[in-house]
């Protein structure tokens, strides 16, 4: 069956989201009332899903089981007209999920369980290999939005690969504690970072105190181009000839986990539409502080 063409690749994970969620402050060992909900999530769909809400139609490259849960899922992301045909189904791996748990004070705790993915490994590259996507000889040439979930050894691939040589690269990671995963784009200068505040430290082994600093620090570190946050304080981007810092708008946050994939799809989004760079980071600023509050950022 022919696929339809794909504005951009989401390489990475897509699972399902369980967030439990109370209005109220929490603290290791609070029980208290909330909501708990199941929503396809992982940071290569969080961003597909913002993608697909401004316009763009994602194709996903990722692993999801045969299982149950993988078919409903695989059914969810046709139904919100995400490209799928490229997916690598899996026989025996089950699919992936991840589970937080929010209050009034922000996320406190969350658990990744994406070890399909990571087994998963080079598999789900195949169809920019084999000719669907693109080749060696003629590598996929559009924008590749890619989540850090990826094992280390796939990402350094990744980063060195000619099937990458010709693509806009996006690079996130899926959480601090795999920021370290993302060295690769800074020794082999590819792609554009997404990273918070603490992610940049974890990158350049150093502890900063605001974003447009480790903005530069990433370019210093042999970054091509950097974002950083630093929730609603600042963000700034740094493209190593200048570094540009905007403060985002205050909202009152209602939810935090997807703000980082909504930023970077809202900016990638504004770049495609050909915004300067000033007004790019403006627009994911906006979008990043309606998703938080609770809004659909359109």
């Amino acid at each position: 069956m022919t696929q339809p063409t794909p504005d951009i690749l989401c390489i990475g994970s897509v699972l399902w989201d369980v967030i439990g969620r109370s209005a109220s402050h929490m603290r290791v060992g609070s029980d208290l009332p909330g909501r708990i909900s199941r929503l396809p999530g992982g940071v290569a769909m969080n961003i597909a899903m913002t993608l697909r809400r401004f316009g763009m139609r994602p194709a996903l490259l990722t692993t999801i089981g045969k299982d149950d849960e993988g078919r409903e899922l695989l059914r969810a992301c046709e139904r919100m007209g995400m490209v799928t045909g490229y997916v690598y189904l899996s026989e025996d791996l089950p699919t992936d999920r991840y589970m937080a748990v929010e209050g009034a004070n922000g996320l406190i705790a969350a658990i990744a369980d994406a070890h399909s993915l990571e087994a998963a490994g080079d598999k789900i590259l195949t169809p920019l290999a084999d000719g669907r996507l693109g080749s060696a000889a003629a590598p996929f040439a559009g924008p590749v939005a890619l989540d850090g979930n990826l094992k280390t050894e796939l990402l350094e691939t990744i980063a060195a690969s000619p099937l990458f040589a010709a693509a806009d690269l996006r690079v996130a990671p899926a959480s601090p504690g795999k920021a370290e995963r993302l060295a690769p784009f800074l020794n082999h200068a590819r792609g554009t970072l997404y990273v918070n505040l603490e992610e940049a430290g974890y990158l350049c082994q150093a502890t900063f105190t605001e974003s447009a600093t480790a903005a530069e620090a990433l370019i210093a570190r042999g970054a091509a181009r950097a974002l950083v946050t630093d929730g609603g304080r600042s963000a700034s981007e740094c493209d190593g000839t200048s570094v540009i810092t905007q403060t985002p708008p205050e909202v009152l946050v209602t939810r935090v986990t997807g703000a980082g994939d909504t930023f970077m799809a809202a900016h990638i989004v504004a770049e495609a539409r050909g915004e300067s760079r000033e007004t790019a980071l403006t627009t994911a600023l906006r979008a990043a502080a309606t998703y938080v509050s609770g809004e659909t950022p359109l």
